[in-house]
C-alpha cells in the first residue's frame, strides 16, 4: 500500500483509507470515514464522521466534508451519511453536510467539479458530471440531475429540483424547480430556451434534439407532450415532470421574447 501522508495530518483509528492516498499538511480524517483509492486530500481539509468517498477524488485546501447539517433540530448523536462517488474535484472552501435524519444520505455522484466556496446542504442529491461555479449554495433536500451547470453565485431554495442538462445563469435565485435541458435565468426566474450548446456537446443532436425542441415549445404553450416519441430524453422529461413538485415550476419567457 502506497501512502503519502504528511506528518502533521491527523488520521483517526477508525478511518478506512484505500491505496495510493495523498494527505496534505494539517488535514484531519475523523473516525467512521471511508476514503477510496487514489484520493488526494489537500492541506487543512477535514473529513468528518460518516463520510464515504469513492476513488480518485481530489480535495483542494480547506474542504470540509460530512459536517453536521445546518438544521436546528438535528441531534449530534444521529448517524447519517455523506456519500460521494468517483473522480470529483472539490476546490478551496467547498463544504457538504451529511443527512439530517437517522440513516439519511446526502449524495454526490461522480465526475463533478465544485469550485471555490460552493456548498451542498443536507439530504441533497447531486448527479454525475455536474459543475458548481464559485459560491453556488443549495438548500436542503435539493435534487440536481446529471450534466447540470450552476453559474457563479446561484442559490437554490430547499426542496427545489433541477433537471439534467440544465444550465443556470450566474446570480440566479431558484425558488422553484428548473426543467431539464433548459437555460434558466432572469428576475423573475424563467426558462428562456434550450441549453443548445450543452446538448450538442453531449451528442444530443438531429431528431433527438428536434424532439426536445418540440417538447419545449409545447410546454411553453401549456400543451401536452404525451404524444411525442419516447426517445431517451423525452422519456426522462416525462418522468421528471410526473414527479409531484414541492416547490412548483418556474415559468417560461413569453412567446416572441428572446
Amino acid at each position: 500500500m502506497t501512502q503519502n501522508i504528511h506528518p502533521t495530518a491527523y488520521i483517526a483509528e477508525q478511518a478506512s483509507l484505500g491505496k495510493n492516498i495523498t494527505i496534505g499538511p494539517f488535514a484531519v480524517i475523523e473516525d467512521h470515514t471511508q476514503i477510496g483509492d487514489n484520493c488526494k486530500i489537500g492541506s487543512h481539509s477535514v473529513i468528518r464522521p460518516y463520510t464515504k468517498m469513492g476513488t480518485g477524488n481530489t480535495l483542494h485546501p480547506h474542504v470540509v466534508l460530512g459536517d453536521l447539517p445546518q438544521d436546528t433540530s438535528f441531534k449530534e448523536e444521529t448517524v447519517s451519511w455523506l456519500e460521494i462517488g468517483h473522480d470529483n474535484t472539490f476546490r478551496e472552501g467547498f463544504t457538504a453536510h451529511r443527512g439530517s435524519a437517522e440513516n439519511a444520505y446526502t449524495r454526490i455522484g461522480s465526475h463533478c467539479f465544485f469550485m471555490n466556496n460552493s456548498h451542498v446542504a443536507h439530504d441533497s442529491q447531486i448527479g454525475n458530471n455536474t459543475i458548481f461555479a464559485n459560491n453556488v449554495a443549495i438548500g436542503g433536500f435539493v435534487e440536481i440531475g446529471d450534466n447540470v451547470f450552476m453559474g457563479g453565485n446561484v442559490v437554490a431554495h430547499q426542496f427545489c429540483r433541477i433537471g439534467s442538462y440544465a444550465i443556470i445563469r450566474g446570480t440566479t435565485a431558484l425558488s422553484k424547480d428548473a426543467m431539464p435541458f433548459c437555460l434558466i435565468a432572469g428576475y423573475p426566474v424563467k426558462h428562456y430556451r434550450l441549453n443548445t450548446i450543452g446538448l450538442k456537446r453531449a451528442g444530443i443532436t438531429g431528431e433527438r434534439y428536434k424532439l426536445i425542441s418540440t417538447a419545449f415549445r409545447l410546454l411553453r404553450k401549456n400543451a401536452s407532450i404525451e404524444h411525442l416519441e419516447e426517445t431517451q430524453e423525452i422519456k426522462y422529461l416525462k418522468q421528471w415532470l410526473a414527479v409531484k413538485s414541492k416547490r412548483g415550476l418556474h415559468g417560461f419567457i413569453a412567446l416572441g421574447q428572446k
